[in-house]
């Protein structure tokens, strides 16, 4: 028996679509209608700016927190104990290792790293969405920073217990440490949502961890900071962080939704360029 060739084919059914973002749908809609305001990218940068409210509130937060615990001798009982650990690793080759990766995280090196992995990605990708949501992190991380400093005014270790070159600013939070989670973690994010392999981006998140951790080590190793400061600079790193990719997230929601409603086919990720 033979086909008849007019017969139309049958044609399988792929797998839906995954949505561009899983995001609350009152969240997805306001940054609808702001976007409709304004442009997606300003809604982008008002959404970010909102949500810097919140991390700044956390930064002040976390200072109480670090007050009531060090008085009533809790995480604080840490400090001393993991100071010591370092200092009994310490040799002088170990010691200008670690100086020299510390660095990376400084007002000189990071600065040129996170310049560098935008452009890197701006070019390549050709689009301005790394420019901005790396700059708006690195914006929110530095206010971060800068007020815990200035409202706590913690005295960083004794110059006796830390390397060479010393630092004399504020201790409480730790800004290589909480510099270091939200631009390798901002990075590390852009950087996925363009890998297609599972292990690639696995390996991807992998590194960015392992950067972030080894920075806010380093500062103890060093005695540049208190391990609390430390730790409490990775916690708000990672809420601001949340913050970043939320919102970079409710873009790719008002995207996709414009091309759904102009009936063009959907793509998982709008930022990714056609193939």
């Amino acid at each position: 028996m033979t086909r008849d060739s007019s017969a139309p084919s049958p044609q399988r059914s792929g797998p839906p679509a995954r949505p561009a973002s899983r995001v609350p749908g009152w969240l997805a809609a306001a940054f609808q209608w702001l976007a409709q305001l304004t442009s997606p990218h300003a809604a982008l940068l008002i959404t970010l700016a909102a949500g810097l409210l919140p991390a700044v509130l956390l930064t002040l937060g976390s200072a109480e927190v670090y007050e009531s615990v060090s008085e009533s001798d809790g995480v604080a009982r840490l400090d001393q104990p993991v100071l010591d650990a370092a200092l009994a690793l310490r040799s002088p080759d170990l010691d200008s290792a670690v100086t020299a990766f510390t660095n990376l995280g400084g007002t000189i090196g990071m600065p040129i790293l996170a310049a560098a992995a935008t452009l890197i990605m701006a070019l390549k990708w050709r689009s301005w969405t790394p420019v901005l949501l790396v700059s708006a992190a690195a914006a929110g991380s530095l206010l971060m920073t800068v007020t815990g400093k200035e409202l706590i005014g913690r005295a960083r270790p004794a110059l006796t217990d830390a390397v060479p070159p010393f630092e004399y600013s504020a201790s409480f939070p730790s800004g290589h440490s909480l510099n270091a989670v939200v631009i390798a973690g901002v990075v590390a994010y852009l950087v996925v949502l363009h890998l297609q392999s599972r292990g690639a981006k696995v390996l991807t998140v992998l590194l960015a961890v392992v950067f972030a951790a080894a920075m806010g080590l380093s500062r103890v190793y060093l005695g540049h900071h208190w391990f609390t400061d430390v730790l409490v600079a990775w916690t708000l790193g990672l809420a601001w962080l949340a913050v970043v990719i939320t919102a970079h997230r409710l873009l790719h929601s008002r995207r996709a939704a414009g091309r759904a409603s102009a009936g063009g086919p959907a793509r998982a990720d709008p930022d990714r360029p056609p193939r």
